[in-house]
């Protein structure tokens, strides 16, 4: 699929955010946890929540999806290896070894990758005293209940966070996690942990005492409203305001988009929190700000509540409209600041000054463009940089952006944006 974008027109209407769905692929494999019934609430339909439904289907749990809800009842597991087929596939595939190991006691992880993509993760289900035994192209974890354990994860690791606060709840009496993950996605599943059953302290820390059910009873069903995806409203605000939009996007979390605001804020975007509404009001142009305590200090991202990750790519794009020079400082991840070289090619100066920062120079006029292949994560942002362009431009492979995202395009479109989506 590719798509053919006509630029220069403001987005325009109110906006009403998906379910996020990284708190989906959490709480799909936490309701594998039990055999009873689990219902996931304002589930978007993404390409991404798809294949971990298949995934648990595959495991053994009966799933039904009537639109944006998903029922899950798994009375058992049918098997105890996530074979190299679903692990190749599906990234989030390892979260699955929480439930094997919760119900079956042993479980086996094959994959065709480097064994160092999940050192962090085997740290963390050793120091909870699980016996990981590494192999070629096979990993096998044999586990057993614990009454205490105080660990300290190596990195503020999501998928670390989730394994070792679901074998927790499931498998300890009183466990201790330090240097936790705490993004929004992670408080959803710590939620619904406790609405299974266990007890947690320091929800949306970086300490979490997790209090399970060990010992006393089993973790049982659950209902759960998967939060509004922070990632997808602040990409709509920011493609909102280098389109010199109006906008309002209702069912946010203000909590969740404090930190965000002000970073954009940084950029020239004025954004306006109200109770569970987020305003835009229309912006002739952006400034990077001009207080002498901000001029040289990077944008850059840092475990949550810092600046997520997964919005460098489109704090990137709105620096190339904002006038002022804007430092870009990815220090999560490697290589994810590779995709401005499209950005450069239309029209953007910016300096690449090695694999985790950049130098913007704006405001550029961004011109018409082919785009082969955007990543999953920067494929909304290229669409922002389209979409402010003053001329056509083609993204190919398309079909990435709703990986994560559900239906944006179309929805983008009832805001006003002139985008042509061709199957092919």
């Amino acid at each position: 699929m590719h798509m053919v974008i006509h630029g220069g027109q403001p987005l325009e209407g109110t906006f009403y955010p998906s379910g996020n769905s990284n708190s989906a692929l959490l709480l799909t494999a936490a309701a594998l946890l039990t055999d009873a019934p689990v219902t996931l609430q304002d589930v978007p339909n993404t390409l991404s929540t798809a294949q971990m439904f298949n995934a648990a289907r595959a495991l053994g749990a009966q799933v039904t999806q009537d639109t944006h809800t998903v029922h899950l009842s798994t009375p058992s597991l049918h098997t105890r290896t996530l074979d190299q087929d679903l692990t190749d596939k599906l990234v989030g595939a390892v979260l699955f070894l929480a439930p094997i190991l919760a119900r079956r006691k042993y479980a086996r992880l094959e994959i065709s990758y480097p064994i160092s993509r999940l050192f962090a993760h085997l740290s963390a289900l050793r120091d909870l005293g699980i016996d990981v035994r590494v192999g070629s192209g096979v990993i096998d974890f044999h586990a057993e209940p614990w009454e205490h354990r105080d660990i300290i994860l190596l990195e503020t690791s999501v998928t670390g966070t989730a394994l070792a606060c679901m074998l927790a709840a499931s498998m300890g009496q009183d466990t201790v996690i330090h240097n936790a993950a705490s993004e929004p996605h992670v408080q959803d599943l710590q939620h619904m942990l406790t609405s299974m059953g266990a007890r947690i302290e320091g929800i949306g820390s970086n300490r979490v005492h997790v209090h399970g059910v060990y010992g006393t009873k089993q973790l049982g069903g659950a209902s759960m409203r998967l939060s509004p995806d922070h990632v997808e409203i602040a990409s709509i605000a920011a493609i909102g305001a280098i389109t010199h939009g109006t906008l309002t996007i209702e069912g946010v979390k203000p909590d969740h988009l404090r930190l965000i605001c002000r970073v954009f804020k940084r950029l020239g975007i004025d954004l306006y929190l109200d109770d569970d509404k987020l305003f835009l009001p229309a912006h002739d142009s952006l400034v990077v700000s001009q207080r002498a305590e901000e001029l040289d200090a990077p944008i850059e991202t840092m475990p949550w509540p810092g600046f997520p990750s997964d919005l460098i790519a489109m704090a990137t794009v709105v620096a190339t409209q904002a006038r002022g020079t804007t430092l870009i400082h990815e220090k999560l991840f490697d290589n994810r600041l590779l995709f401005v070289d499209k950005l450069t090619a239309m029209g953007a100066q910016i300096v690449l000054c090695d694999p985790h920062r950049a130098l913007v120079v704006g405001p550029s006029t961004l011109r018409g463009e082919y785009l082969d292949t955007p990543d999953v994560r920067t494929g909304l942002a290229l669409l922002g940089a389209a979409l402010c362009a003053k001329a056509s431009v083609t993204i190919d492979s398309a079909e990435l952006i709703d990986r994560t995202f559900e239906n944006v395009v179309g929805r983008l479109v009832d805001l006003g944006a002139r985008i042509e989506v061709v199957q092919s």
